[in-house]
This record gives C-alpha cells, sequence and structure tokens, in this order.
C-alpha cells in the first residue's frame, strides 16, 4: 500500500521539472526557466533516492541527461536543449531495447525470466514482440518530442511531454493487447489444427 502511494507520488512529481520550465518560461527569461527545471529535476532524484532508498537507473539516465541539456541551455542562452531531452530519452531508450533484442535475449525477457516461473510467463514470442513494439513506440514518440520542441509551443510541449505520453502510452498498449489476444487466438487455433491433422 505503501509502495503504490510513493509510486503515484512520484509519478506527479516527475511532471513538475517540464511544468516549471512551461511557467517560468512564460514569465521570465530563458536562463531562469531551464535554472527553474533544473533545480526541480535534482529535487525530484533526491526525492526518490530519499523515499526510496534508491534510485532508478532510467531515473539517473534523465537527470544527467536534464543537467546536460539545461547546461547546454544556459550556455546558448536557448531553451530547446532543454526541451529535447524527451526526444534523446525517446530514441536512446527505444534504441537500446531494440538492440538488445537484435542481441538475443530483450530486456523485458531478462525480468520476466527472473521473475516469473515457467508456468506462469508467457510465451517467449509474446514477449518479444511486445517488447519490440514497446521499444518502436519510444523511438518514434521520441522522435515526435523533437518535432513538438522544435515547431510547438511550449504548452503542447508540456502537455506531451506529461499526460500526452501516458494517454498515447494506455492507446498504444490497448492495441497492442488486441493485437496478443488475437495472435495467440490464432496460435491456439494452430496447434488445435495440428492436434486434428496428427490423429489422421
Amino acid at each position: 500500500m505503501v509502495d503504490k502511494k510513493l509510486s503515484k507520488n512520484f509519478f506527479l512529481i516527475s511532471f513538475l521539472p517540464a511544468i516549471a520550465y512551461w511557467y517560468l518560461e512564460e514569465n521570465y527569461p530563458i536562463r531562469i526557466a531551464v535554472t527553474g527545471g533544473l533545480i526541480l529535476a535534482t529535487l525530484e532524484i533526491c526525492f526518490e533516492k530519499y523515499f526510496t532508498k534508491h534510485v532508478h537507473g532510467i531515473s539517473k539516465f534523465n537527470f544527467i541527461l536534464i543537467a546536460m541539456l539545461g547546461g547546454l541551455s544556459l550556455l546558448g542562452d536557448e531553451g530547446i536543449w532543454f526541451k529535447l531531452q524527451p526526444f534523446f530519452t525517446g530514441v536512446i531508450m527505444g534504441g537500446f531495447l531494440i538492440f538488445k533484442l537484435w542481441r538475443g535475449t530483450g530486456m523485458m525477457e531478462e525480468m520476466m525470466l527472473s521473475m516469473m516461473d515457467e508456468d506462469r510467463r508467457p510465451p517467449s514470442f509474446v514477449i518479444r514482440s511486445l517488447e519490440f513494439h514497446s521499444s518502436l513506440f519510444f523511438f518514434i514518440y521520441g522522435i515526435f518530442m523533437g518535432f513538438v520542441a522544435f515547431y510547438w509551443s511550449t504548452d503542447r510541449w508540456v502537455f506531451f511531454k506529461t499526460a500526452g505520453f501516458y494517454i498515447c502510452f494506455a492507446i498504444f498498449f490497448v492495441f497492442e493487447l488486441i493485437y496478443m489476444r488475437l495472435k495467440m487466438r490464432k496460435m491456439i487455433e494452430n496447434q488445435k489444427k495440428a492436434e486434428l491433422l496428427k490423429k489422421f
């Protein structure tokens, strides 16, 4: 119960750097907006460390990325670098997951193997298919966020950086579940046909 509450709180806290940047950019110079975003990103990772006693690898990666891009924004007095964080995160994460799959065992598959018994684990092809499609989603969404950063307003960027991402991912996941169910149904039908053919 406590873990769920903490997860919910961190889910909301993760929005703060982007929202702070949006508000500060509207009312103050770029340097102040970027600095505010960086400060809140630092506080976010500190809260995660304090409350959970550890910092997730993705959180570390995002923080380093925000710090680097925020630094470039401060040096160039241009907020576009800070806004490109979702682009780099999506492209790098999606690319890494695809690379892992290409090399052999994907990250999701590794987690399933270590956490679930074989009789409870979904078939390997289902896990790999889900991971591949998720990787493509992250990669494409990252490219989309790059487009948003350059050509759309900060208001839209904040939306797609926060709630918009989760809405898009939820839509993707619904279609993925439908696809998986159809694929599993077809596999079961093929197995039944194969069993019938063996009888003749």
